[in-house]
């Protein structure tokens, strides 16, 4: 892990990256290139080089590691049609996938034309699911360049019967191997499939497929008047589970108030409706916190300005909350004074507001930046695992040279292996422009 200053993430936007393969727009009318609008049921995406020896994927997105079982490190360089295998450990298609359709979309491929149509898949622990396929060529210089697969996936009423124990197992096992190992690349012919970039001047086969979709769906700003809205408030905290629900917590009212409510928000229901999230205890109020998931559906708050009696002041409490149960209720991790709150090994962050907070592969969270009270810096990196028995923090120290604003900056995570850190305020200046890069792939995390 180390950082890097002012990196060139930037590309020709003038490069004849796509022209339409098909003029049928009839189906879902966005153009005249002819993919769905993703706002009702969410699909799969995979995006394939139709340049190398066997179309190897080069990206496939969350939605299709959350429906087939497969982490995306597992499948990128390989042909998309292990799919039609039950399990991983399977050598063959299994004899009820129809011979059929798959020589159709072999002769589609071939030809260069638009495939639709249904196919039998399996999971990675075997069951069997129906794959509604459409894939479409994507055009660069007069030749096929990617191959674009949008999957609807619905289940398939057929008994297959149990799979062998040893391949239960194995799959089981998967969840709980080592996911750094997976930050490493590894080569398909000349092709690097890690999904970090590829290159100091060159873009990552993630982000290459990102552009591509992104210019078949063309972005566009629409207002979603959710139901029963919460009150309006600002210096709040959110984050998203499965790509599909918003959560919101806290922030200041209009009214100068801290709040400390939750809310949840569905955007994959035709009409949205705000629901608050139900808790017998809550945090106290608070503003310029943060929210990280981790684990699938489960959310952590750090920090912020909280309110203690009439008073205010940073906080470098960590509470944490599982969505997935029943009732969720906010758990206290750390807190100075927080009833049952863990004194945990480490050094903790200093109080703070306005930091950014990075989920790293595992569950890890990394804090860094923010409002920082006294002499402490802000550049400081801070990692804790909220999985492990005793959460501990630690400190991270890494070569490079750090960003020297402390907030107001801006931070994303591509594929999964850099941080990007853009602009800030120092307290003195702000920084609009300058960028830093971290990277996440090394063993000192």
């Amino acid at each position: 892990m180390e950082w890097d200053s002012n990196s060139d993430l930037s590309t020709d936007d003038d490069e004849p990256f796509l022209r339409g393969g098909s003029n049928d727009d009839e189906d879902f009318g966005v153009g005249p290139i002819p993919f769905p609008v993703l706002q009702t049921a969410p699909c799969g995406f995979v995006v394939t080089d139709a340049l190398e020896p066997d179309q190897p994927i080069i990206y496939v997105n969350t939605v299709f590691e959350m429906i087939t079982g497969y982490r995306a490190e597992e499948v990128l360089g390989r042909n998309c049609r292990f799919l039609q295998c039950r399990g991983p450990f399977a050598k063959r298609r299994h004899p009820l996938v129809d011979s059929t359709v798959v020589a159709e979309i072999r002769r589609c491929l071939e030809e260069g034309v638009e495939f639709q149509g249904e196919l039998l898949n399996f999971r990675k622990d075997g069951s069997p699911l129906m794959n509604r396929l459409r894939l479409t060529p994507i055009y660069g210089d007069d030749e096929i360049t990617h191959v674009i697969g949008i999957q609807f996936f619905t289940e398939a009423n057929i008994d297959l019967g149990p799979l062998p124990a040893s391949t239960k197992e194995s799959t089981k096992s998967d969840r709980f191997r080592s996911v750094l190992s997976s930050l490493h690349p590894r080569e398909v012919g000349d092709r690097n499939v890690t999904r970090g970039l590829c290159g100091i001047l060159q873009l990552s086969d993630e982000v290459i497929s990102l552009k591509i979709l992104a210019r078949l769906t063309p972005p566009t700003w629409r207002e979603i008047s959710g139901l029963a809205p919460p009150l309006p408030r600002s210096w709040h905290s959110s984050c998203t589970l499965d790509g599909t629900k918003l959560i919101v917590s806290g922030g200041c009212a209009d009214s100068g108030v801290l709040l400390s409510d939750t809310f949840l928000l569905d955007l994959s229901m035709e009409k949205p409706v705000w629901r608050e999230i139900p808790v017998t205890w809550t945090p106290p109020s608070r503003l310029g916190h943060t929210l990280s998931v981790y684990g699938g559906r489960k959310i952590l708050m750090f920090g912020g300005l909280a309110k203690s009696g009439p008073l205010r002041f940073r906080s470098s409490d960590v509470f944490t909350m599982d969505l997935s149960e029943d009732e969720p209720c906010w758990r206290c991790v750390t807190g100075s004074g927080m009833p049952g709150a863990g004194n945990p090994g480490g050094i903790a962050p200093p109080p703070r507001l306005d930091h950014v907070a990075v989920s790293l592969p595992g569950g890890r969270i990394l804090i860094f930046g923010g409002s920082v009270a006294g002499l402490h810096s802000a550049s400081q990196l801070y990692i804790l695992d909220p999985t492990d028995e005793k959460p501990t923090w630690r400190i991270l120290n890494v070569p490079g040279r750090p960003p020297r604003f402390a907030w107001g900056h801006s931070t994303c995570v591509v594929g999964g292996t850099r941080a990007i850190v853009l602009g800030g305020q120092t307290g003195e200046e702000w920084m609009l422009s300058e960028l830093h890069e971290l990277s996440l792939a090394s063993s000192v995390i």
